[in-house]
């Protein structure tokens, strides 16, 4: 059994999180992630409303008696959700550990201190990490370039920035970015994370509900098959590479483009057409470099599984063998 500061601070069997996905983090996968003896995360922001939220965080109790969270991404936008509402119904429900992520959680800290809620902040510096240290955060999440989503402007890979991140904070801290199996989880480790957070790995699962052609196309994936889009715009993503997500970077790549030259292509409303009726072309959808890791889809149960089990071997056996006597 791997034991850390992240498993006895959350009262988590393993140190393995799937991390909140905006339409991919819903009760089916959250529940089998809880049931595995990992931490998962609805994404608050799935949910319509509030009170939609609320009944997900309900349909999740109805399928597992462990510990899970609820994801809140904290975006600028023209018309922002009502970020207080859901916030409000994370307390109400009694949720315990929030994944936060974009802006600052600062906002939030006094009415999830007030109700014993342990915030993880997702951050792509050392210097953001710093700042959720500073305003009370439990833990952080450190997302490597080699995250899907937003990485961040500052192209760290996790070798360097993980361990950057565990020198200047005395929380917690959770690798994100390429992991996706034992030998991830045995890295993140060494290289003096508490638990690793992962994604990619968990869409291409059985309890994932997400069209099967998503699965497929990540089964098939390599290292190669990820894209940068959004670099000229500082909102770096990183997505699956299809016709889309090329014909955005292309556009980027001419001058004086701006975000309204490419904003129908990645319109949210593509992404869920993706997900829904399984064409891969008709939007962009995450995807990190650890696709190229993934050799089959199994239960979640399996992945939590082989990746302890198998971490525990490499400690056990591999690496001690290392060592001369």
């Amino acid at each position: 059994m791997i034991k850390t500061r992240f498993t006895e601070l959350f009262n988590i069997e393993h140190p393995v999180i799937q991390g909140g996905m905006q339409r991919v983090s819903t009760a089916e996968l959250v529940a089998a992630v809880a049931n595995a003896g990992a931490l998962g995360f609805l994404s608050a922001l799935t949910q319509p409303t509030p009170e939609a939220l609320r009944e997900e965080i309900e349909r999740t109790r109805s399928m597992t008696d462990k510990p899970f969270g609820v994801n809140l991404t904290i975006l600028p936008t023209l018309t922002p959700p009502p970020y207080e509402e859901y916030a409000q119904v994370i307390v109400d429900s009694g949720i315990k550990v929030v994944e936060t992520a974009g802006r600052s959680p600062q906002p939030f800290m006094p009415m999830f201190n007030a109700s014993g809620v342990k915030v993880i902040h997702k951050c792509t510096s050392v210097r953001h990490a710093l700042k959720a240290q500073q305003v009370g955060c439990a833990a952080v999440t450190i997302d490597g370039f080699e995250a899907a989503g937003h990485p961040g402007e500052d192209d760290i890979p996790s070798l360097i920035l993980v361990p950057r991140a565990v020198d200047e904070l005395d929380i917690p801290v959770i690798a994100c970015g390429g992991f996706s199996d034992a030998r991830g989880l045995v890295t993140a480790l060494a290289l003096g994370a508490d638990a690793v957070s992962m994604g990619t790995r968990f869409v291409a699962t059985q309890e994932a509900q997400v069209h099967d052609n998503m699965k497929q196309k990540l089964l098939e994936a390599s290292e190669l098959d990820s894209q940068l889009i959004f670099r000229k715009f500082r909102n770096t993503a990183r997505v699956y590479k299809n016709s889309i997500s090329t014909e955005v970077a292309s556009i980027e790549a001419k001058p004086d483009t701006e975000f309204s030259d490419v904003a129908d292509l990645v319109a949210g409303k593509r992404g869920a057409v993706v997900l829904e009726t399984g064409d891969m072309e008709a939007g962009i959808w995450w995807a990190g470099i650890s696709a190229g890791l993934v050799y089959d889809i199994p239960s979640v149960n399996d992945v939590v599984s082989n990746i302890v089990t198998g971490a525990e071997q490499i400690i056990q056996q591999k690496l001690q063998g290392y060592l001369s006597s």
